[in-house]
């Protein structure tokens, strides 16, 4: 499997959305340089505020631009970096990956995926209703986040769009994406 960078973004503060970027710089074991998420340690503010001293596996947040266009179906106009994304992607199914699945970004870059996303109330007061935009049910009934996945970073590097994602599976069997 594999697909492109549609975009990059970063954000020094802690703001719902980023900026769109030219490239970014990943460095292993931290994240995006000049992130808000950068750091070994939690550095989400919620996680931080239960225990700072929990490891960052949200390094890196991925989100596939094919999610724009679904909600644009439903009357949102969701942009790359608007909903908090460092790596938009094209053509891979992120949210049907298995944890620890490993994706070569460009030629250095080297993400494993750690689980999903949780959107949050903070989704809807960016757009009201976006939050119900990326939720679905599956056939079971399992609650479905669809607001990207998170990664740490085991090798860094440069990243612009256009560069290629290769996914590298891990051995069977396939865990699940939970959120984290």
């Amino acid at each position: 499997m594999s697909g492109l960078v549609a975009a990059v973004a970063k954000d020094a503060g802690h703001n719902f959305s980023k900026n769109p970027v030219p490239e970014i710089n990943i460095i292993a074991g931290l994240g995006v340089e000049g992130d808000a998420h950068h750091g070994k340690n939690v550095k989400h503010r919620s996680r931080v505020k239960a225990d700072p001293t929990q490891p960052n596996l949200r390094q890196v947040h991925l989100i596939h631009s094919e999610l724009f266009d679904e909600v644009a179906e439903k009357g949102f106009v969701v942009k790359p970096a608007d909903l908090g994304e460092n790596i938009a992607t094209k053509g891979i199914d992120l949210l049907g990956l298995p944890r620890h699945a490993v994706l070569n970004v460009g030629r250095d870059v080297r993400l494993e995926v750690t689980g999903l996303r949780n959107p949050c109330a903070q989704i809807d007061n960016f757009q009201k209703g976006l939050l119900s935009a990326v939720l679905d049910r599956g056939l079971d009934g399992e609650l479905m986040r669809k607001s990207g996945i998170m990664t740490v970073v085991l090798k860094g590097g440069r990243v612009r769009p256009g560069d290629r994602i290769d996914v590298e599976l891990p051995d069977p069997p396939f865990l699940p994406l939970e959120r984290v």
